[in-house]
């Protein structure tokens, strides 16, 4: 698989987590309406489907996600709440980009 086929199911997977976990947020945390919490739980199961598509064992594949996760959260922060990321946010998230390169597209024996 190429690497940016494998990067674009990592990007797919966290606009899917992020932003259905974000819709149940919204109805839990703002009173929003029931069909935010609906629309959520679905997205939600679509992003239980996409990390599948990467190749690797789960393990790898998903602590690699977990650190795309982190700079999605972040980014999804900034851009959707205004949330401003700081400088050890910024640190955080290149430590973070690091580790998942390393995990996920090192060359293995």
């Amino acid at each position: 698989m190429s690497l940016l086929k494998s990067i674009s199911y990592f990007v797919l997977a966290g606009l899917f987590e992020i932003g259905g976990g974000y819709l149940i947020w919204l109805w839990l945390r703002e009173g929003k309406n029931i069909w935010y919490a609906i629309a959520g739980a679905i997205v939600l199961i679509f992003y239980g489907i996409i990390p599948t598509l990467q190749p690797g064992n789960f393990e790898r594949v998903y602590a690699a996600y977990g650190g795309v996760f982190v700079i999605m959260s972040i980014l999804w922060g900034w851009k959707i709440d205004g949330n401003t990321p700081d400088r050890f946010d910024i640190i955080g998230s290149l430590v973070v980009l690091v580790g998942v390169a390393i995990i996920m597209y090192w060359p293995r024996n």
